[in-house]
């Protein structure tokens, strides 16, 4: 029987709608969506693909146990209660500081990550690892002091901008924006607009842009300071913006002042005549900036934040249209935590603090192999795969032995799931109720609420039933009555009136409100997703109502009811919201509701980011000449979600990239094999030899080296990239910047 179904993308953050068409239990055709609203009928290659990801060979149907070195078959019920025993004695010998929670739902499915936080807390546990916090936090920590709340960010509003300014961003084939490569495309066709994009390669972005300032890598601060420097010292900058909305100018000022903008420039080998000029348009025109992991992952990957931050905050370019915006959100993506508060924890090894609520995955293994009594010694992997999604694949091999407990849900027999004691099959994304919460768009809040379209073939749950099986199997979930079941059966009118009296009454019925909603609302719709969905919406946060108001809901107590119906009704997503264009400021979470832009605690670091330190800091190593950039983005990688390499149909999807110079200078030829060695490990790989590289640079994709029904296919770059190579605030790791050699074999 043939069936068409709406549904989303779940191979990148972007979530563009498709449809599949099923025959036999199968995706056998997919194609974009044209009613979704937020993608317009946009999809890639990768997401036409989602049929290799759905269909594996690797896929898991039964929880397993490994006994010496292989998997037996289990129960769920011996899972659940093995595992229960084991975490209860760790965290009741231990403390709380032994256990972490790794995962949050990466880019398909969110609504897990409330079950695995509520374990995590009802285990007495701050320890949350995500992806996030992989790539993100050093410039959600930035924003979050500018602005007040960590999970406040920005933006480009490239719907009105003048000139879109893509720093460290691929768009064209990375995405990380609604529509990316059509949105680039569009402004660097339109004669009233200019791309600019700084990055050392010639990028599939950059071969669109009207400015490419191909920066020297590692030098991204350097040539912010430069280029802020140059403003103030013009004048150019927006004086009145300054006086409305910004505190602390006086402050940051002088560490600009006397900066040698041309010495700068020359460490950073670019022409001041270019970088001059792109000033000049920056102080004139309406702006905005998307960053990346080029940015995110580069030498002081923290402070390439905060000074782009500076750099927009004195052109007067942040929370104003064409600018950089706050978007709105359903529910926000994470939490905000303070380092100055002594409440907020700190790993014991390592000495780094919570961003977001979130520890950098950079730090796990020192974690776990530290000889501390505290030391971490549980994990549960949630929809993660940290044995190659993760800097130093070596590491985290060692800090896997020596875990006494570790538990992966997974839909396949992942790299991470082998190195585990106990593996539980994960329905996937198109088996399960799911949703996401990125806020990509702007000025609209989109909201897509997924249904399975083919059924598990096998004993799968969902990741958030898994969760609370467990949570119940250590006791954290309060007794629940039967009129709380008994109202399940009724309609959830009647079940959330109930639910309201079981929580007066019942002290830890908030803290485990997922798990109960799971346990009676989601036996009675067969999803504990779809309930937990419910649930929340129950409880959203006060400007949420205000931006589903502007998008024509109804406020009061029945918001939540009436977004749930238009999810269920509206299969192709739909805008739940919309945020006011003409009052972006009112975001700020300062009192006095102004931008503080001066952080005093990186005032060194920010003064230290001179032309003389980072020319001696540049100078190459005779042992590893040239400069990896880990991971580099291109539209045949899937991160680690498409595993049957297949679906790139024999196109050359890991190859390390390498300009023709360098490649003539070491007699090297492409389609050669070639061993590439840093300080974390080595691996082989096919040369491809490239003038989109920039020379003294090689670029080399991630989520390869996979083993998929018995074969491994390509190499795995995090093997090569070592986690101690970090940013000191963040934890972020410096993927874009590892001095590396290449041989012939």
């Amino acid at each position: 029987m043939e069936e068409w179904h709406q549904t989303g993308c779940v191979l990148c953050a972007q979530n563009c709608g498709l449809k599949v068409k099923v025959e036999n239990n199968r995706i056998v055709k997919v194609r974009s969506d044209k009613e979704n609203p937020r993608s317009e009928g946009y999809a890639c290659r990768k997401g036409l693909k989602v049929d290799f990801h759905q269909h594996n060979a690797d896929r898991l149907t039964h929880p397993l146990k490994k006994v010496g070195d292989s998997f037996e078959k289990i129960s769920w019920e011996q899972a659940f209660s093995e595992i229960g025993e084991k975490l209860k004695k760790i965290v009741a010998d231990h403390g709380p500081r032994s256990f972490a929670y790794m995962g949050g739902g990466g880019q398909g499915g969110h609504m897990e990550a409330g079950f695995g936080v509520r374990l995590l807390r009802g285990l007495g546990s701050k320890y949350h690892y995500s992806a996030i916090s992989q790539e993100l936090t050093g410039h959600f920590w930035a924003w979050g002091r500018v602005l007040g709340r960590q999970y406040l960010s920005t933006l480009p509003d490239e719907h009105t901008t003048d000139v879109l300014v893509a720093w460290g961003w691929n768009g064209v084939h990375s995405h990380q924006m609604v529509r990316a490569p059509k949105v680039i495309k569009r402004i660097s066709r339109d004669e009233n607009k200019l791309l600019v994009v700084i990055d050392p390669r010639v990028s599939e972005t950059a071969k669109f842009a009207d400015i490419h300032l191909a920066l020297r890598p590692g030098t991204d601060s350097l040539l912010a300071k430069a280029m802020i420097a140059i403003i103030l010292q013009e004048g150019w900058q927006k004086d009145e913006y300054l006086k409305a909305h910004i505190n602390g100018l006086d402050q940051i000022l002088p560490w600009f002042s006397d900066f040698d903008v041309k010495a700068a420039l020359e460490v950073c080998e670019l022409e001041y005549e270019q970088v001059y000029n792109l000033c000049k348009i920056l102080a004139e025109r309406s702006w905005s900036t998307h960053p990346d992991l080029g940015s995110f992952m580069g030498r002081h990957s923290t402070m390439n934040s905060y000074l782009q931050i500076i750099l927009l905050a004195i052109c007067g370019r942040i929370g104003v249209p064409g600018g950089n915006i706050v978007p709105g959100t359903l529910m926000p993506l994470s939490t905000h935590s303070d380092e100055r508060d002594e409440r907020t924890w700190r790993t014991v090894e390592t000495n780094y603090p919570a961003i977001c609520g979130l520890f950098p995955p950079n730090v796990f293994p020192e974690e776990v192999l530290s000889d501390r009594p505290d030391r971490l010694r549980a994990v549960l992997v949630s929809g993660s795969n940290p044995l190659r999604s993760y800097a130093d694949t070596t590491e985290y091999e060692k800090a896997f032995e020596k875990l006494e407990l570790s538990v992966t849900i997974e839909i396949v027999m992942s790299e991470t799931a082998r190195l585990s004691d106990y593996v539980l099959p994960a329905k996937s994304a198109y088996e399960s109720w799911d949703t996401t919460f990125f806020a990509w768009s702007y000025p609209e809040v989109f909201c897509q609420l997924r249904k399975p379209v083919v059924e598990a073939e096998g004993e799968q749950m969902e990741n958030g039933e898994v969760v609370t099986g467990i949570a119940e199997a250590v006791g954290i979930i309060p007794e629940i009555p039967d009129s709380l079941y008994e109202a399940a059966k009724k309609d959830r009118l009647t079940f959330g009136m109930e639910l309201m009296q079981f929580a007066s009454n019942e002290p830890n019925a908030l803290r485990n409100m997922p798990f109960i909603i799971a346990k009676t609302l989601g036996a009675e719709m067969g999803s504990a997703h779809k309930a937990a969905f419910w649930g929340m919406l129950q409880m959203v946060p006060k400007q949420f109502a205000k931006n589903a108001k502007r998008a024509g809901f109804e406020t009061g107590p029945m918001l939540g009811e009436e977004v749930f119906k238009r999810a269920l009704d509206t299969p192709q997503g739909f805008w739940v919201g919309k945020v006011d264009p003409e009052n972006n400021l009112s975001n700020v979470r300062h009192e006095d509701g102004k931008i503080d832009l001066y952080i005093p605690e990186v005032e060194d670091w920010v003064k230290a980011i001179n032309p003389e330190q980072e020319a001696k800091a540049l100078q190459p190593d005779s042992q590893y000449p040239l400069i990896l950039s880990a991971g580099k983005h291109h539209d045949k990688v899937a991160n680690t979600l498409m595993r049957n390499p297949e679906w790139n149909q024999g196109k050359r999807d890991c190859t390390l990239c390498m300009n023709p110079e360098d490649a003539a200078e070491m007699k090297l030829e492409d389609r050669q094999t070639v061993r590439i060695t840093t300080e974390a490990g080595e691996e082989t790989v096919e040369l491809e030899v490239t003038d989109s590289a920039r020379k003294g640079q090689v670029l080399m994709p991630h989520g390869f080296g996979l083993k998929y029904d018995g074969k491994v296919h390509g190499a795995n770059v995090n093997r090569l990239a070592k986690n101690t190579n970090r940013d000191p605030l963040a934890g972020t790791p410096l993927h874009r910047y590892v001095p590396c050699r290449v041989e012939a074999i």
